[in-house]
């Protein structure tokens, strides 16, 4: 088992990871008779698709000699209506060029956040745009 998710009421639930005890609580956003005051779940599922392309990425860098410290990543999520869900996800990484100078390994490693664990797991209806700027 990976977690164990508390449904505490009033649209928020309660997220314990089992192997570090670490937590994180959701709550339904305001357009959809939450408080907003926490991740709703799809804001998750953002969130996890983002760090799941810079840390793919950090991997791979780190096995060329690289390092991608201080990346910093945007994301916007765009819901469709009818049925209610994730339509778009708009990622912006903005990754140091001083670490990374060559643009053949700056092709490699956005290729390797193109083809991330999450993304593959995504319905491919879902629009996913991602954005790579080396800065």
């Amino acid at each position: 088992m990976t977690a164990t998710v508390l449904y505490k009421g009033d649209l928020r639930c309660e997220c314990t990871h089992l192997q570090s005890g670490t937590q994180i609580e959701t709550d339904a956003p305001t357009d959809n008779r939450g408080k907003g005051e926490r991740f709703s779940p799809t804001d998750t599922i953002c969130v996890g698709l983002a760090t799941c392309m810079i840390t793919t990425m950090g991997i791979k860098a780190a096995d060329m000699g690289l390092d991608l410290k201080d990346t910093s990543i945007d994301v916007t999520k765009h819901m469709y209506p009818d049925p209610r869900r994730i339509g778009k996800i708009e990622v912006v990484l903005r990754l140091p060029a001083a670490a990374v100078p060559e643009e053949k390994d700056r092709t490699i490693l956005e290729r390797t956040g193109d083809h991330c664990p999450v993304i593959k797991s995504l319905h491919p209806d879902l629009i996913v745009a991602a954005s790579y700027h080396w800065i």
